[in-house]
């Protein structure tokens, strides 16, 4: 079948679990505290801050208190929209500063290369904020890839397991849903985007359980299936 659009998850999908959790989770708990304290005044930042203070249903919690909220929130992987863009900020040193490079599977990089040029449109849905996602691809190990993108999505859209998202996604592309596929290592966002009629794969790559979704070890396998 003809795509005329390519979805694809990051973490599990075009780079290693492993990625995000020993270097990019590490590196934002040691550098947001200071992050934090040095830029409480910039706008974007403050936003954030309260957005973290609402959460927390503390209107006047101290930076203190905020940088304990969001250590937890390292720690349980919360998937919380102000932690992800204060994460987002910090990465952003670490990839200009040459700290580290983002990982992508060089199967995952070919690939995206040869759909991009096969002329099938490209898109990002994860967890992490949009300014994460395009970091990672900008600062890749195979190079800057944002080119190959035409646009971003994060959990300002939705849960990634909720179909209302998936939804949202199919009315800003305007497409038929038939046209889209969507590559996730989770079952279940991948059955959240199915019942919608957008088609899906599931990449196994480090040993998930493979659910009703057709599969593939990598993303060669991907249009065979």
């Amino acid at each position: 079948m003809k795509y005329s659009a390519i979805i694809t998850d990051i973490e599990g999908t075009t780079s290693r679990i492993s990625f995000v959790t020993d270097v990019l989770f590490p590196y934002a708990a040691t550098e947001l505290p200071a992050f934090i304290q040095a830029q409480q005044h910039n706008e974007a930042v403050a936003t954030q801050l309260q957005a973290c203070r609402n959460l927390m249903q503390q209107p006047s919690a101290s930076l203190a208190q905020i940088n304990e909220q969001l250590q937890q929130w390292i720690a349980q992987d919360a998937k919380v929209t102000p932690l992800k863009a204060l994460q987002g900020m910090v990465w952003q040193h670490g990839y200009q500063s040459g700290a580290f490079t983002g990982h992508v599977y060089a199967d995952a990089a070919a690939q995206l290369h040869h759909w991009h040029n096969s002329g099938i449109k490209l898109y990002v849905y994860s967890s992490g904020s949009v300014q994460a996602q395009q970091l990672l691809f900008q600062h890749s190990d195979a190079g800057d890839l944002t080119p190959l993108f035409s646009g971003y999505f994060d959990t300002q859209i939705g849960a990634k397991r909720d179909i209302s998202s998936y939804a949202a996604i199919v009315q800003q592309l305007q497409l038929p849903p038939k046209q889209i596929l969507f590559l996730s290592d989770v079952t279940a966002e991948l059955d959240a985007a199915a019942p919608l009629g957008i088609d899906t794969v599931q990449l196994i790559r480090e040993g998930q359980t493979a659910g009703s979704h057709k599969v593939a070890s990598d993303f060669y396998q991907v249009l065979e299936q």
